[in-house]
């Protein structure tokens, strides 16, 4: 969705914005810009999910015993340790690239860190559940340890103090109109921080910087925070026009 003079443009805008160059078919569209177009790729897109649901369903590895005894011994030993582990149907894409495995008494977790201030996204794999997420994230912001690519990549967030940084998961289960995200302990295991919530194939971590807008809100927090601002704007909206 982005304008390119040459090949060479085109890989350096992949390569910048990690992008695989395929149109986002469920993108945002407004109303007074939908088209023909717009209606027609949905629909084309409703057609394609249908054969995708389909031939998941038909997969030999849906009927497999093996992978269903794997599936039910990773939810069920979550479920001993007060995580509620859930899992997709076999052709979907987390179900495809999890590759979480529970071994010797401990999980070790695919998982996703994103960095929203620089639009990164970085998959870790093999990840103990003991290792805490400060460590976890030393590698991406510390700024000594890190990897100096990444860390010049991320350098919003290595040049802010520890204290600033945040560690948010989204709350599953909840409506769209009502995303929430729970506030994680960076000083704690991954294990810890885990325990008593829903994880739908394998944790997703959202770092942020508190110095910084975002439109996350933390369950507990933010819905005060939330409402104060709109109330300042109007606020400031009312003095302006009077």
């Amino acid at each position: 969705m982005k304008y390119s003079c040459s090949l060479l443009c085109v890989k350096k805008h992949k390569l910048a914005l990690s992008c695989n160059g395929v149109r986002d078919k469920t993108a945002f569209v407004s109303v007074n810009e939908f088209t023909d177009l717009n209606l027609l790729s949905d629909y084309r897109f409703l057609e394609d999910v249908g054969r995708t649901v389909d031939a998941a369903a038909r997969h030999c590895l849906v009927h497999n015993p093996a992978t269903k005894r794997l599936l039910y011994c990773l939810r069920n030993k979550a479920r001993g340790c007060n995580i509620e582990l859930k899992t997709l149907p076999v052709g979907f894409t987390k179900r495809r690239e999890n590759s979480t495995t529970f071994n010797s008494n401990k999980f070790y977790w695919h998982l996703k860190l994103i960095f929203p201030h620089c639009d990164a996204e970085y998959t870790l794999k093999g990840v103990p559940d003991d290792k805490t997420l400060a460590d976890i994230l030393k590698p991406y912001i510390d700024p000594v340890k890190s990897d100096p690519v990444v860390c010049q990549r991320l350098k919003i967030y290595t040049a802010s103090p520890q204290s600033d940084v945040r560690i948010l998961m989204k709350i599953e289960n909840r409506s769209q109109n009502s995303v929430r995200y729970n506030e994680l302990d960076a000083s704690r295991s991954l294990l810890d921080n885990l325990k008593g919530k829903v994880i739908i194939e394998y944790p997703t971590l959202f770092v942020v910087l508190k110095t910084l807008k975002n439109d996350m809100v933390v369950l507990g927090q933010g819905e005060h925070v939330f409402i104060s601002c709109y109330v300042i704007l109007g606020y400031f909206s009312y003095i302006s026009s009077s």
